[in-house]
Parts: C-alpha cells; sequence; structure tokens
C-alpha cells in the first residue's frame, strides 16, 4: 500500500473511532434526559462509524489473531502509563488545571491494571487457550477495571461499589 493512502486511512480511522465514542456519550447523556429516541439514533451512528473505523482498520492491516493482537494492546497500554499519562499530567499540575490533571490520574492508574490484565491474558492466548471465565467490572468514573470481585470503594477514584458496570 502506498504510504499516503495508508496514513489517511489511519487518520480516517482516528477520526472514525472518535466519533464513535463521541456519539455513544452523546447517547448516554440523550439517555439521561429522557430521549431515548435521540440516544438510539446516536447509538445507530456511533455504530455505523465503528463499521467505518473496522473497515479502515482491517485495510492497512491493524488487525491480527489474539496472539497478534494482545501485543499491539499490551504495547499501546504500556505506551500510556509510561510516557503519555505521566506527560500528561505532569504538564496538566504545572498548569494548575486540576480537572485535566484528575482525569489523567484516573486513566494512568487504571492503565497499569490493563496492561497487566493483558500480559496475564497473553500467557494464557500464547498457550493457545482462552482465559478462565470471569466477570469483569469497571468503574464508570475512572476506568479502573477488577476481575470476579471488586472492593466496596473503587480504590482510584472512591465511587462506591454499586456504581460498577459488570461484563
Amino acid at each position: 500500500m502506498h504510504e499516503m493512502t495508508k496514513q489517511n486511512l489511519q487518520n480516517a480511522f482516528s477520526g472514525e473511532s472518535q466519533a464513535h465514542m463521541k456519539y455513544l456519550i452523546f447517547a448516554d447523556i440523550a439517555e439521561k434526559e429522557g430521549k431515548l429516541n435521540v440516544a438510539r439514533l446516536f447509538r445507530a451512528i456511533a455504530y455505523a462509524e465503528r463499521v467505518h473505523a473496522g473497515n479502515h482498520l482491517k485495510v492497512f492491516g491493524g488487525i491480527g489473531t489474539s496472539v497478534d493482537n494482545l501485543p499491539v494492546a499490551i504495547s499501546g497500554e504500556h505506551f500510556e502509563v509510561e510516557e503519555m499519562y505521566p506527560a500528561y499530567l505532569a504538564e496538566a499540575e504545572k498548569q494548575g488545571e486540576k480537572n485535566a490533571a484528575r482525569s489523567a490520574h484516573y486513566a494512568l492508574e487504571a492503565e497499569k491494571i490493563h496492561e497487566t490484565m493483558y500480559k496475564k491474558t497473553k500467557v494464557a492466548v500464547d498457550a493457545n487457550k482462552d482465559i478462565d471465565s470471569v466477570d469483569f467490572y469497571v468503574c464508570p468514573v475512572c476506568g479502573f477495571t477488577a476481575e470476579n470481585e471488586y472492593p466496596d470503594f473503587c480504590p482510584i477514584c472512591g465511587v462506591k461499589k454499586e456504581m460498577f458496570k459488570k461484563f
């Protein structure tokens, strides 16, 4: 593939991915406002944006098997933990941006857990196995993720256990 075409597809993937996430968040807001049909519209178009993103990713070669995908996920989480979020957090603190600092701190702490979970999963997948069936619980405020059991209060942001989303 020509480099310019690949770069264009990567940029389109980024844009479609952001639209997908943005529209899902907009749908949650519409739902809280009682606008259920507006929420459905946002979710439908968010799904369409995900389809576009998936098509672009497939074309420029960004999808493989789980054995291929886990190192990519681990690398991404590692970058966020070691470089991206520490830099974002430091800059936000330096500029006195408390909300931005809190958001970066929440993400940094949760990403550490995600990297560990992916590394553990990679061991199983490298042995051609699936991981054990567990329930995953995610804090809706900071993204803290736990397997099977989770604390009464989120260890990162303090939100109550009842708020966690089960997967």
